[in-house]
C-alpha cells in the first residue's frame, strides 16, 4: 500500500500557527503503557463513576478493529513500524485464534490490552441481571472493518492474514454486485447482513486493491458507483436488503468515495458542505452538531482539493483534543448519527440508536493523525 506524504502545514500561516500536535505521538504512549507484544487500543477513554453513562460501560474495554487498523496506519506513516506491527500481529492472532469461527473472518471488537489465545471479546458486568453481557454487534462482523484490517497487513506486509479475509469476505459476503453488510448476534445464532453500505465497498475496493486482487477490488467499486445519483450529485449511504437505495447522506460514503478514486472531489465537495456545520461536520444529515472524526478526514479531503475551508477545520480539531492527547469524538455531549445498530435480537425490540458521545476516540485521533500529515490511507 501506498502512503504518500505532503505536508499540509507549510505556506498556511493558519495551519503553522503554534506547534502542531502529534496524534502519534498520543497513541504510542497509550500503547506504552499496555504489557509488551501485541496488543489492541481502547477505542474509547470512557468515563468511570459520575457521570458515567450506558455508552461508557459497553465500551469500557472495547478495542474496535477499525479504530485500530486506522490507528496502525497512522503510526506506520509516522515511523513507528515496530508500534504498528504490534497491532497487526494482534489482529492476525484474532483471526486465527477466534473461540468459535475459523474462517478467515475477524469480530467488530476485541478486548482493548495484551491479545491473548483465544481472544477475547468485549463485554461487561450487568448489574441489573447479575451476569456478563456482550453485545451483539461487537460479536459480529461488518465487512468494513475486515477491509480495513487488510489495508493495515497489507501495508505491513503480512500476506496470510490479508488473504485469509479476502477469502473469507468472497466465501460469506460477496453480493451479485459489491459486498453484504456481513452478520450480527452471537456467535451460533448471527444474522447475516443483506444491506450493503457505499462505505464499506468504498473500503473493500481500497483493502483488495492494496493486497492486489484486482477483480475482487472492482467488483466493489462498481457497487459504490452504482451507488453514485447523477442528479444529486452525491453518493447514497447504501442499498437495504429488499434493494432499496437508501439516499440519506452519510459522511463517510459521501467522502471516502473521492479519497479512495472511486468518486470526484465536486461530489466530495458537495457532501462536505451539506453536512457542515459551522468549522466541522456532521456524521449525516441526522446530525446536529460536529463529528470529529468526520470533520478530520474531510479535513484531509479539503487540503487534497487546495480547499481554504480546511484551516478553520484544523481550528477546530485541534480545539478538542482532551488532555490525554486523544480527539474527543464530539464538541458536543452526544450526537445522533442518524442511524440505527440491529436487527433486534427479540421480536417487538425496537433497534438500538447510533449514538456518538463527547470522549476521547481513537478513531478521530487516527484521523487527526493522517489528515494533519497528508497521508491518504485509501488511495
Amino acid at each position: 500500500m501506498s502512503l504518500p506524504r505532503r505536508d499540509f502545514l507549510a505556506g498556511s500561516a493558519a495551519w503553522a500557527a503554534g506547534k502542531p500536535p502529534s496524534f502519534a505521538a498520543a497513541i504510542k504512549a497509550h500503547m506504552a503503557a499496555l504489557p509488551p507484544g501485541p496488543v489492541l487500543l481502547h477505542s474509547y477513554l470512557v468515563r468511570q463513576g459520575k457521570g458515567a453513562n450506558a455508552f461508557d460501560l459497553t465500551q469500557a474495554n472495547a478495542a474496535y478493529v477499525y479504530d485500530n487498523a486506522l490507528a496502525g496506519l497512522l503510526l506506520l506513516a509516522a515511523g513507528a513500524r515496530s508500534d504498528a506491527l504490534r497491532i497487526g500481529q494482534a489482529l492476525a492472532i484474532a483471526q486465527a485464534h477466534d473461540r468459535f469461527f475459523h474462517d478467515g473472518r475477524l469480530r467488530n471488537a476485541y478486548q482493548a490490552g495484551a491479545m491473548a489465545t483465544p481472544a477475547k471479546l468485549p463485554g461487561f458486568w450487568n448489574s441489573k441481571t447479575q451476569q456478563w453481557d456482550e453485545d451483539p454487534y461487537q460479536l459480529g462482523t461488518d465487512s468494513g472493518p475486515v477491509a480495513w484490517a487488510m489495508l493495515l497487513w497489507a501495508a505491513l506486509g503480512l500476506k496470510e492474514p490479508a488473504k485469509r479475509a479476502g477469502d473469507f469476505l468472497n466465501a460469506q459476503l460477496r453480493a451479485p454486485s459489491g459486498y453484504y453488510g456481513g452478520f450480527y448476534g452471537f456467535d451460533a445464532h448471527q444474522s447475516k447482513l443483506l444491506w450493503q453500505s457505499t462505505e464499506q465497498n468504498t473500503d473493500l475496493s481500497a483493502a483488495f486493491h492494496a493486497v492486489g486482487r484486482k477483480a475482487d477490488a472492482q467488483h466493489a467499486a462498481a457497487f459504490v458507483r452504482g451507488m453514485f445519483n447523477a442528479k444529486s450529485g452525491l453518493f447514497a449511504t447504501g442499498m437495504g436488503p429488499g434493494g432499496q437505495v437508501n439516499r440519506t447522506l452519510c459522511a463517510d460514503a459521501g467522502i471516502w468515495p473521492y479519497l479512495a478514486g472511486l468518486g470526484d472531489a465536486k461530489s466530495a465537495f458537495k457532501a462536505i458542505l451539506a453536512l457542515q456545520h459551522g468549522a466541522g461536520i456532521g456524521f449525516s444529515a441526522a446530525s446536529q452538531g460536529i463529528w470529529l472524526e468526520g470533520t478530520s478526514f474531510a479535513m484531509l479531503a479539503l487540503k487534497r482539493m487546495s480547499n481554504d475551508l480546511a484551516a478553520g477545520f484544523w481550528t477546530t480539531v485541534r480545539r478538542n483534543i482532551a488532555p490525554s492527547g486523544y480527539v474527543y469524538a464530539t464538541v458536543a455531549a452526544e450526537m445522533s448519527t442518524g442511524l440505527r445498530v440491529g436487527p433486534a435480537l427479540k421480536p417487538g425490540q425496537p433497534e438500538l440508536a447510533f449514538n456518538y458521545y463527547r470522549r476521547p476516540s481513537l478513531s478521530a485521533t487516527s484521523w487527526a493523525g493522517l489528515a494533519a500529515m497528508g497521508v491518504n490511507p485509501l488511495g
